[in-house]
């Protein structure tokens, strides 16, 4: 259930089509007669577990009125399916976590609470330009049944989760510096839990038809090359000393994660308006000098209804030019944005984490823009396992772009 990751604790009631048997040996619904028939949240019996998939189901049933957007809850259920099985989660990149009464056995126990984590590759640069490639994990669709609520169960999965990652799937001797989670419900909860919340902010534009715009497409077969040229310049800008000297993290933008929200889209858009986006973002300038946008487009209502919060998200900027001022390249590649959003019937382009010199450019563009911060829904938290505070006086969280979001 990756796509879910606006880390959210449910906070509307889901329908139950169970019968309230008290009998928790026939737990079809994940009902439970009355308060004693849940644990402690402090219980000793408690503990974590992966789910069968019997269990995800009634995860996924009880989780789809909140978070599948413009899909039916069938869709939505064949949706979870499927994203387990595409890159970035398959092959174990994703595991699915459960807070369980260690006593019962699979398929005959209440789910308390449930997550999900995803190994992501990341890089560590300290202030002296010396560069580690290390693991972070991405944590997601955080849920708890609303008959479950207000009981401490999503805090304990959270305790136990947190214990478990700095030495969960590590391999080549690459250590787990810490776990990012994308909040739906501000940053508090999380805070008290050890995962700080950090500046999360975003550009938006309004669709718009232009054109020609001066770009060129950038279709599926080419993502993974410019992810790879993308990769090398961020190993070479990590590799300088930081003139604040402190130590700097990114999640690499890889090709990886661009099929993870493509695979989403592609799903979504398929059943919603019956075709496959094939334009995954766009290219402008010389070798050099280029400047591009790969996207994933996003439908959280109907694609018919007006206005809406359905959204052309811009994954990753790449600006390959360091150090000019590259405007009418950025104008491109923008308005192609706005153009494709207009006619996908998507009514916001959102640009995440813009760095100083992105604004300035933006506004250079002299494209309608508005910049935002987010402090209910999409707040970027991180919890540190690396050396020091982890807290923004001791450490740069590069590019909290909207592809890290999981």
């Amino acid at each position: 259930m990756a796509e879910n990751a606006k880390l959210h604790i449910a906070s509307s009631p889901a329908s139950s089509q169970g019968t309230g048997n008290p009998d928790c040996s026939k737990l079809t619904d994940q009902s439970t007669p009355d308060d004693l028939a849940l644990p402690d949240s402090k219980s000793p019996a408690l503990h974590l577990s992966h789910p069968t998939d019997h269990e995800n189901n009634l995860i996924w049933t009880l989780a789809a009125p909140l978070w599948k957007d413009a899909l039916t809850d069938s869709q939505f259920l064949e949706e979870c399916a499927h994203l387990t099985t595409v890159p970035l989660a398959a092959n174990g990149g994703m595991t699915q976590w459960i807070l369980v009464d260690r006593t019962l056995p699979p398929d005959h126990r209440p789910v308390l609470a449930s997550c999900e984590s995803i190994r992501k590759r990341s890089l560590l640069s300290d202030a002296a330009g010396n560069v580690t490639e290390t693991i972070t994990h991405g944590i997601a669709s955080v849920f708890c049944n609303p008959q479950y609520r207000n009981r401490g169960y999503a805090s304990r999965l959270l305790r136990e989760v947190a214990q478990i990652l700095p030495t969960w799937q590590v391999e080549d001797h690459k250590k787990v510096v810490g776990s990012v989670l994308f909040s739906g419900i501000g940053g508090a909860f999380y805070a008290a839990l050890g995962w700080n919340p950090a500046r999360s902010v975003e550009i938006q534009f309004s669709p718009m038809v232009v054109e020609n715009p001066g770009a060129s497409d950038i279709l599926a077969d080419q993502v993974g090359r410019l992810c790879s040229e993308d990769e090398a310049m961020i190993r070479r800008a990590m590799a300088v000393p930081a003139e604040n000297g402190k130590a700097r993290f990114m999640i690499l933008p890889d090709h990886e994660h661009m099929l993870w929200h493509h695979r989403k889209e592609e799903f979504d858009c398929e059943r919603l308006v019956g075709k496959k986006p094939a334009v995954k973002g766009a290219i402008a300038g010389q070798p050099g000098s280029r400047v591009w946008a790969i996207w994933m487009h996003r439908y959280c209502r109907s694609p018919g209804d007006e206005p809406s919060p359905n959204t052309l998200y811009i994954l990753r900027l790449v600006i390959e030019n360091k150090q000019g001022a590259p405007v009418e390249e950025l104008k491109a590649v923008l308005q192609a944005a706005q153009t494709e959003a207009a006619r996908w019937r998507l009514h916001h382009i959102k640009l995440w984490d813009p760095s100083p010199r992105v604004e300035q450019l933006v506004k250079q563009t002299g494209i309608q823009h508005e910049k935002m911060t987010r402090d209910v829904d999409g707040v970027c938290c991180l919890r540190w396992y690396g050396e020091g505070s982890g807290r923004d006086e001791a450490l740069d969280w590069v590019s909290k772009e909207k592809y890290a979001w999981c």
